[in-house]
């Protein structure tokens, strides 16, 4: 079926507190998307944030961010008292200011769990027994904070680094109560989420979740599954992820994630990637597999390079991988991230697997009508978008393009001037044949590159964008109800 969505992330919906969170202005944006005929909410991963904010670092492949928990909704329940003035009021309601944010929601909480954690024990001990990756999250994240921040194999305690029994006994003993407040936090993370989910799919909502194929290299899954990771004696990575120089980049892109022991895996089942998979088909409807080239080969660089340009590809697990989520869950939904070196060996993969890959208007008209992005080129089973969170606004991208490239977008979408790019692009991704289309929210309200969610390889200043309070109008409703309609997507 024909259908169409919108990409906003949880932390960009206005949101009181200096952050989008899963409260009202959650299910405001869901009742806006139903209203439009707009079946499709794509988010990006929701998991607990750590150096330069990026969702795909997180400390956890199962996880919530404590940041994305509402408040208010907190107050409205009766599990937390306080004041509107103690909730923190950003000076730029357009950008998140994520150290202020951090420290008045950390009080916020802490607040909650002293008001209300001995009236929720019940609960929350059925929410530990049905999510045994909890108490793991729990006590690193609660060990981490104990050795000031640093990184796990940098704790001094070479006992707990290597999770020795005796070690775990002492430190869960000894920060008993800041593991449970971690837990607590992640109770109301999930409870807050799948009420959300619920009243989404209630009114024809799908939510569609992004999963980085690779983990943090300080994480509670490396931390907690060592042995699943390419990493040596010292828990430190032998070789970590990237990708080539390209036209891009001259150095490639050295990302610095632990990169898997697919041939143990394999020993296994897969029985890891078994159970994360389980865990994001529980929490969306659809799931994005971002870098799905990796599963077909990836490139490895040798850890303590200063750059990717010395790595290698290296065969990956292929259709064994996917053989055995098929067994397991023959029901998921995936759509595969194949933007970037996309080979013969990930090419048949994908054709292999029947997922949707992905197409980008925007980088479309660089070249000539053979460039696959190139929208004459669309098929029925792509998910395809104007423009990812990875790259500029589509008014930021005609800002800034070619003469070249922006004379042939004119050409082949049908306008005239830079400031109608957004309506253009957007009205000729309904109108394709692709089954599916999103469409960043920047680019539904015309924003220019400001708006921009992320500039892949700078670490500061991204993942900063929020909408503003009142965007949401009758009238926009309208306009892409009608456009829906018109382009037979429901």
């Amino acid at each position: 079926m024909r259908s169409s969505g919108i990409l906003l992330h949880i932390t960009s919906l206005p949101s009181p507190g200096g952050i989008g969170t899963l409260g009202q202005e959650a299910y405001e944006f869901a009742d806006f998307l139903q209203s439009s005929g707009i079946r499709i909410w794509q988010v990006l991963p929701v998991g607990p944030t750590g150096y330069g904010e990026s969702p795909y670092q997180s400390s956890s492949v199962f996880a919530g961010n404590p940041l994305m928990i509402s408040c208010r909704t907190l107050r409205q329940e009766g599990l937390l008292a306080y004041e509107d003035e103690e909730e923190f009021t950003p000076a730029d309601i357009e950008k998140v200011d994520y150290d202020a944010v951090r420290k008045n929601k950390d009080m916020l909480l802490r607040r909650c769990f002293a008001q209300s954690a001995e009236k929720l024990s019940r609960q929350i001990e059925i929410f530990r027994g049905e999510n045994p990756w909890v108490d793991d999250f729990a006590l690193f994240t609660a060990v981490k904070a104990h050795f000031g921040n640093t990184m796990f194999s940098a704790w001094p305690d070479a006992d707990i680094r290597h999770r020795k029994p005796e070690a775990i006994r002492k430190y869960t003993d000894l920060l008993k109560d800041e593991i449970a407040f971690h837990v607590f936090c992640q109770f109301l993370f999930r409870r807050q989420w799948f009420a959300l989910k619920k009243y989404c799919n209630e009114h024809s909502v799908l939510l569609f979740g992004d999963m980085p194929i690779y983990v943090a290299e300080d994480s509670a899954d490396t931390w907690t599954h060592p042995e699943v990771f390419q990493l040596d004696k010292d828990l430190v990575p032998k070789h970590v992820a990237g990708v080539p120089p390209d036209y891009f980049s001259e150095d490639g892109q050295l990302w610095g994630n632990p990169l898997y022991r697919w041939h143990y895996l394999a020993r296994r089942k897969y029985d890891w990637w078994v159970e994360r998979m389980k865990g994001m088909a529980s929490m969306y409807d659809m799931i994005r597999i971002d870098h799905f080239i990796g599963f077909a080969n990836y490139y490895s660089v040798k850890h303590g390079m200063p750059n990717a340009r010395k790595g290698r590809w290296i065969k990956g697990p292929g259709k064994k991988l996917f053989i055995q989520l098929n067994r397991e869950l023959p029901d998921i939904r995936i759509i595969a991230e194949d933007l970037g070196c996309v080979n013969n060996r990930v090419k048949k993969l994908l054709d292999w697997c029947g997922y949707p890959g992905m197409k980008v208007l925007t980088f479309g008209f660089d070249s000539d009508a053979s460039n696959p992005h190139f929208i004459g080129n669309y098929g029925k089973n792509v998910v395809a978008y104007t423009g990812t969170h990875d790259n500029d606004t589509t008014l930021g991208w005609a800002e800034k393009a070619s003469p070249e490239a922006l004379e042939y977008a004119k050409k082949t979408l049908g306008f005239t001037e830079v400031s109608e790019a957004p309506e253009a692009f957007i009205r000729a991704l309904f109108k394709s044949d692709c089954e599916t289309v999103v469409v960043p929210m920047q680019d539904v309200l015309g924003l220019g590159g400001d708006a921009r969610m992320n500039y892949p390889g700078l670490t500061g200043g991204n993942w900063l964008w929020r909408m503003k309070p009142g965007t949401l109008t009758p009238e926009l409703s309208m306009k892409y109800f009608k456009l829906n309609k018109e382009t037979d997507r429901r």
